[in-house]
């Protein structure tokens, strides 16, 4: 019994990878990357952000606008 080949398939699927994430995979780093800064640059430590004073003002935009 003569082996079968197996021929190529045209399927243009296997020339390029498609990767889908759900919401949570990308929302759920970005949420902790957000709490942590907070962390860092919470109200006790804004004394210590006196050498650039453009870091200062941001992180205190940023506060603003996730405070309700």
């Amino acid at each position: 019994m003569p082996a079968r080949t197996h021929t190529r398939s045209t399927c243009p699927d296997a020339a390029g990878v498609e990767v889908r994430l759900p919401w949570w995979a990308v929302a759920l780093p970005a949420v902790a990357f957000g709490a942590l800064l907070l962390l860092i640059a919470g109200p006790g430590q804004a004394h210590a952000a006196t050498a650039d004073p453009a870091v200062g003002r941001l992180l205190e935009r940023i506060m603003k606008l996730l405070t309700p």
